[in-house]
């Protein structure tokens, strides 16, 4: 893959056509009930500051079937065509990652992503949808992204952000390539933030039941960011989550004592040390079986 387009829709959960939806969903469903029951939690509305609003389009935000009926609407505006689109009409290699809203193709030629931007556009427009104009994007990536732009008088490879990591084109320690993921700094950050409000909370706490909380916590986040590449960001996360119970514990008292090493020890005692539990994508299916 040679470019990547980072796609993004513009408020996805609000434009969604009700109507094409029940259409598609009558595709695979026959039973009458189902749909009227559909229909029914489409047109049930929202209550905010005790005052109801119901729209014609869109998907109601919270409800529980939003991201299913979303994921069954982009089935078949985008993941259909995409596919006919790649069997019919792109000339080299093609790779298409969607989850729920947030979609990323990669393409081995420009002229192809170029084709493929200009046909999901009008694909949209079709079932009120629209691209985002400052958020989507075209980026040269991939192997030899930083040697063309080289050539050209060109900075670093952009990177692009997808599902809380950010993905840049880096270089291993042979200097070949190498595709490394990062978690992103304002997730990080946002985590961060809830781990200090709660510890606020629970000052006063015995430091067995933080630990509990904390390693659970920390166990957590790294069972979906201890990606390879990752592990510095992993460091990061663990310190800072140690310095912020380091100062809960010392607001606790004004002659307290707890020092740095102490500190440390406590943590080693419930939190995780920071490794990669997550394979090399190549590893990832190459499945032994027993027999």
């Amino acid at each position: 893959m040679n470019w990547i387009l980072d796609a993004d829709i513009r408020g996805f959960f609000d434009s969604v056509n009700q109507e094409w939806l029940v259409r598609f969903l009558e595709h695979r469903v026959g039973d009458e009930r189902v749909i009227r029951l559909v229909r029914k939690w489409l047109t049930a509305g929202i209550l905010e500051d005790g005052e109801l609003s119901i729209s014609a389009m869109g998907t109601p935000q919270g409800a529980v079937a939003s991201p299913l009926l979303a994921n069954v609407y982009l089935h078949y505006v985008f993941d259909l065509w995409a596919q006919q689109w790649r069997r019919r009409e792109a000339k080299g290699n093609v790779v298409v990652v969607r989850y729920a809203d947030d979609i990323v193709v990669g393409f081995e030629h420009e002229a192809d992503a170029r084709r493929f931007w200009d046909a999901m556009r009008a694909r949209f427009e079709q079932f009120s949808l629209e691209l985002h104009g400052e958020k989507t994007r075209l980026l040269e990536f991939g192997r030899y992204a930083a040697a063309r732009r080289q050539r050209r008088g060109l900075g670093k490879p952009e990177t692009f952000t997808f599902l809380g990591f950010t993905f840049i084109c880096g270089t291993s320690r042979r200097g070949g390539f190498l595709l490394k993921r990062k978690t992103r700094g304002d997730r990080m950050r946002a985590k961060l933030r809830e781990v200090k409000e709660q510890l606020r909370r629970c000052m006063h706490d015995a430091i067995p039941e933080q630990g509990r909380w904390l390693r659970a916590v920390v166990t957590g986040y790294f069972a979906y960011h201890a990606v390879p590449t990752n592990a510095r960001a992993l460091g990061a996360f663990r310190y800072h989550v140690v310095d912020l119970w380091r100062r809960t514990l010392r607001r606790r008292s004004q002659k307290d004592r707890l020092t740095w090493a102490r500190m440390e020890q406590i943590a080693a005692a419930w939190l995780p040390p920071p490794r990669i539990l997550h394979p090399w994508p190549d590893e990832r299916f190459a499945v032994k079986h027993p027999r």
